[in-house]
């Protein structure tokens, strides 16, 4: 990683993996872009039991984000297995605790992309990724998708959404990133760290 590259933020929370491993893929296109930088991180499980408090550090994965992370990035790609149709709790904790970042505008005028996956193909992939995309346009950031100019979109039998990138894990996460996720997901990357790349060359 080089200090004086812009970094894109990918900010996710992951209950089994398969959400991680899609972040992991719009990393690594992140990356393939010369000149910018990927940073990974997650949020913390909600508890259910208002005294329980998790570690300061996961056990596993990525660090926990802090909001310094939001002001350091020139990019955000967001997250979540989709919780009926909407994104996860943890996720929704951390981004309501982002009021003074948004009065102080620190993602206005960011790029940003949304990611999801499902125990089910028609498990709300969709709409998790509407459902994540609203509180980015209230920080005024600008959402980006896949152009259909990626043939995956239209040949796609698991997951992959002009939303977005998508997976469809199988009820029981048993299902692989397939080929089509997995060009999608770093294509995603790509054109996120791409946009990033130009809006931060005008300022």
């Amino acid at each position: 990683m080089n200090r004086t590259n812009p970094i894109i933020l990918v900010l996710y929370y992951s209950r089994h993996g398969a959400t991680r491993k899609l972040a992991e893929l719009i990393a690594q296109g992140i990356e393939s872009v010369p000149g910018i930088d990927a940073r990974l991180r997650t949020v913390p499980a909600i508890s259910t039991v208002t005294e329980a408090t998790a570690p300061e550090i996961p056990a596993a994965g990525a660090p926990y984000v802090e909001l310094q992370d939001l002001a350091d990035c020139a990019g955000l790609a967001l997250g979540s297995p989709t919780r009926f149709g909407n994104m996860a709790s943890a996720l929704k904790y951390f981004l309501d605790g982002t009021a003074a970042d948004w009065l102080a505008g620190t993602l206005t005028g960011k790029p940003a992309a949304v990611f999801t996956s499902t125990g089910s193909l028609h498990g709300g992939q969709e709409s998790t990724l509407l459902s994540m995309m609203i509180p980015l346009l209230h920080h005024g950031m600008m959402i980006i998708g896949l152009p259909y100019a990626h043939p995956e979109l239209m040949t796609t039998s698991s997951g992959g959404s002009p939303y977005g990138a998508t997976h469809w894990s199988g009820i029981d996460g048993d299902k692989a990133i397939s080929d089509d996720e997995k060009r999608l997901a770093i294509a995603l990357g790509k054109r996120l760290a791409s946009t990033a790349l130009q809006l931060h060359g005008g300022r």
